[in-house]
């Protein structure tokens, strides 16, 4: 534990030195003070704070492949990659508390919600992806695997933009259709949405680093991490409707929003002709009181049994997925580190 939490504050101390290097570039622009101090206050609100997981999980999976002999050089080249996949994270949920009219994030006000700030925040959401490309030119022009760094974020951004757009034609919040709703596009709005970028991503940047070319070792990697990820978001659907809004940093809003979640998929396919029309009537409704009827629902369905049954066939079958990995240059602990990191997780 004291080693995950020194691996966790040696990659904290990495962001204020990327976001002055960032400023840095944008006062060579001589830009007005007033604009640098906004982006100022961007950046600590919106990229720093989260959990981590996805940006420590770059220098965790390179550690694992090169034996726990890293460079200096080499760990501060990998929480600088790390940091990259928090500032596309931070775009992403800006982007997105916007579309979702969200009112918290990470236990603070959405960044558009800010006083003063409103829709400027779709602009800022847009600055802080390119920061992302300052830093790989900075730190990685020289390297072999430059390119390849550079085409799997603009593919990853790419592939999570479709989600989010899959989600949001199945799921407008103004126009609540349900029968447009199925587990099947659930599972693909998951998977484009989620696991590319909050699972494959990161592994696949360490991967770049470690130097593996192997088409195999990534399709490998891929096979394990999508699934991995697809039960890291139905957990998030799990936190969203039962989670204690105090203690995950957000309140949910999955069932206000009209989300497509696996929770109202499951609903949809157990329901009564009764239970139906209760959810075509009050899914979707701000108000509390339609919320509470779509619970009500849950329960008689049971669907929090049904969660924790799904849960834990995810568990068993993705660490058989991860017995079976072939001969590789991959190795099972990457894996299982992640594993580990999300199982029963309560935040």
């Amino acid at each position: 534990m004291a080693t995950q939490v020194n691996g966790k504050q040696e990659f904290e101390k990495v962001f204020p030195i990327l976001a002055e290097e960032f400023l840095a570039k944008v006062r060579s622009y001589n830009f007005p003070q007033e604009s640098i101090e906004w982006l100022k206050r961007s950046l600590y609100h919106n990229v720093a704070g989260g959990k981590l997981n996805r940006g420590l999980s770059v220098i965790d999976t390179l550690d694992i492949l090169k034996g726990g002999k890293l460079s200096p050089d080499e760990k501060f080249k990998a929480r600088v990659l790390g940091w990259c996949v928090e500032w596309l994270q931070a775009f992403f949920l800006v982007e997105d508390d916007i579309m979702d009219q969200s009112l918290t994030r990470r236990g603070n006000t959405c960044w558009y919600r800010v006083e003063g700030v409103g829709n400027i925040a779709i602009n800022d959401g847009v600055i802080l992806e390119s920061a992302i490309y300052f830093f790989l030119k900075k730190y990685f022009r020289q390297d072999a695997y430059y390119i390849d760094l550079l085409e799997l974020f603009h593919e990853t951004t790419l592939q999570t933009e479709l989600g989010q757009l899959v989600d949001l034609i199945t799921a407008p919040e103004d126009s609540v259709d349900l029968s447009k709703f199925s587990i099947e596009k659930h599972k693909f709005i998951v998977i484009y949405k989620t696991a590319f970028y909050s699972f494959y991503l990161p592994v696949a940047l360490a991967m770049n680093m470690a130097g593996i070319k192997s088409e195999l070792a990534y399709k490998q990697a891929k096979d394990i991490l999508i699934p991995l990820g697809e039960y890291f978001q139905i957990q998030d659907d799990y936190l969203d409707c039962y989670g204690d809004p105090a203690f995950i940093g957000k309140i949910g809003t999955d069932i206000e929003d009209n989300k497509c979640s696996w929770f109202i998929n499951q609903a949809l396919t157990l329901a009564s002709p009764e239970q139906r029309r209760l959810l075509d009537l009050n899914y979707g409704k701000k108000s509390p009181e339609n919320v509470a009827i779509v619970k009500g629902v849950y329960r008689e369905l049971n669907l929090e049994n049904l969660y924790k049954e799904y849960e834990e066939k995810s568990y068993l079958h993705i660490n058989e997925l991860i017995s079976k990995l072939e001969e590789s240059e991959l190795k099972p602990q990457v894996f299982i580190t992640y594993m580990n990191k999300i199982y029963k997780r309560t935040k």
